[in-house]
């Protein structure tokens, strides 16, 4: 038995999330049925976090056991040959064999996540359900700003999902950093875990500064508030991305 370490890029637009469910598609039934298909084995894959439908990831990381013996090249390899032919936007970017103990969930120490927004006029082409499409310019300095309050230690209930089924709503955000390339907007999140929907709450919040709507500082009043209705809408999940898991 061996325990092999994922590295997975999705894109999650098909998908109902990454947990397998009953009624419809998951990233998680999609890598299993891949793996059965590689090499007989009815396997769970773990994974490091839960996405919600439609988000992606371009760097996800789950743990599988595997009884059959095997190259990191041969795992990669096989188990997208499989991903390919059942027409999955999935990809196992690399397979490393680990020590027995490793778990890519509880392992975890840091999770990060980018939230993407293209702000124009023109609809989105190329990237249309791979960024929140925003129809006014923002300002991403002042979204930047207004970040700063979100980082340390809190109780986050304001930017929780109704739905979160954590135990504490207190969460340590280690750094939000909010970037522009043109009229793309960057917003990178990390820390060890997130509440449910927490980073789209944080863009959707973001959104309302960049746009003029709030300064910068009722970010903080918004935190402090702990009460969900002061949150900013919540962002669609296109713009979301798993971009990595620390270990």
């Amino acid at each position: 038995m061996t325990r092999w370490k994922l590295t997975i890029e999705y894109d999650g637009r098909p998908f109902a999330g990454w947990q397998r469910q009953s009624e419809a598609p998951s990233v998680q039934q999609a890598l299993e049925e891949a793996i059965f298909g590689f090499c007989g084995e009815r396997i769970t894959v773990n994974g490091a976090g839960r996405t919600d439908a439609g988000v992606h990831a371009r760097g996800q990381v789950a743990h599988i056991d595997l009884e059959k013996p095997s190259t990191e090249k041969t795992v990669r390899d096989a188990v997208n040959a499989h991903l390919r032919m059942n027409g999955h936007p999935v990809a196992i970017l690399s397979a490393e064999p680990v020590a027995a103990d490793f778990e890519a969930r509880f392992g975890a120490i840091r999770r990060a996540y980018r939230y993407e927004i293209i702000a124009r006029r023109a609809p989105l082409t190329v990237d249309a359900g791979l960024a929140w499409h925003v129809h006014v310019p923002l300002d991403a300095e002042a979204m930047h700003r207004g970040a700063q309050h979100l980082t340390g230690k809190h109780d986050f209930t304001t930017f929780r999902a109704a739905q979160c089924q954590a135990k504490s709503p207190v969460r340590t955000v280690d750094a939000v950093t909010v970037t522009r390339a043109g009229d793309r907007i960057s917003i990178d999140v990390t820390a060890r875990s997130f509440l449910h929907s927490q980073v789209r709450a944080f863009a959707g919040s973001l959104k309302l500064v960049g746009e003029g709507r709030w300064p910068p500082e009722e970010v903080a009043a918004a935190l402090e508030a702990r009460d969900r209705a002061r949150c900013g809408p919540t962002a669609p999940p296109d713009g979301l991305y798993l971009t990595q898991v620390d270990y």
